[in-house]
């Protein structure tokens, strides 16, 4: 059952790096509402509704990829402070110190039934229709999902967006470059607002983060 004084927005953006900025940025841009909380602190991925028994708990925590180079870690922190120049400006709602615990897949009447995501934080319960994940590797985030009973064929990024799930600055082995993840948090809010504002003229909307384009 759904918190009855739970949160609604449109996404929430699971970590508050510069990934995470970059794609609430690009959201903010086009329209469409989120939320930023800091990262997943807990232990589970719980999908109810989407097994044989009604619902399939995955524990383990989201692992981070090797660290960029000198070089990329300092064009990565001085997008970021231009992000986050960006989100104070902008009044983004990033929620530095609420990470979330849980990741709750349900179905919810409104008034059809539909799938929404229930994240779980000490400070209450976010529900949306979408969420970004900041720090998983592809090839982790698929074992969870097998381990779930969600199969998972060769287009990975279109199964994932059916579930309502985004990947940014994710990559397997090492992060993403700065560009790559700008590009990445791009191409996620054009498909989010997409759904969002289907007939709106931000999901036509194109180019980089006017506040980092000298650095794009």
């Amino acid at each position: 059952m759904l918190a009855p004084n739970a949160e609604r927005t449109t996404t929430v953006v699971i970590g508050a790096g510069m990934p995470g900025l970059a794609v609430a940025s690009e959201l903010s841009r086009r329209g469409v509402n989120a939320i930023v909380v800091s990262g997943l602190n807990g232990q589970a991925f719980r999908f109810a509704g989407t097994s044989t028994t009604g619902a399939s708990t995955y524990t383990g925590k989201p692992s981070r990829c090797e660290r960029p180079d000198a070089a990329s870690l300092q064009e990565r922190n001085e997008i970021l402070r231009h992000l986050r120049n960006y989100a104070a400006s902008h009044h983004l709602d990033v929620r530095t110190t609420t990470p979330a615990v849980r990741l709750d897949r349900l179905a919810h009447q409104r008034p059809v039934e539909e799938k929404v995501w229930a994240i779980h934080t000490e400070q209450g319960v976010l529900l949306a229709d979408n969420i970004v994940l900041t720090r998983c590797g592809q090839s982790q985030l698929r074992r969870m999902l097998a381990e779930l009973g969600i199969a998972i064929g060769q287009n990975f990024t279109a199964a994932l967006r059916a579930m309502g799930m985004y990947l940014v600055g994710v990559g397997e082995l090492v992060s993403p470059t700065p560009k790559e993840v700008l590009r990445q948090a791009k191409v996620v809010g054009q498909a989010i607002s997409a759904k969002v504002h289907p007939d709106n003229v931000h999901a036509a909307l194109t180019g980089s983060f006017p506040v980092v384009s000298a650095l794009a």
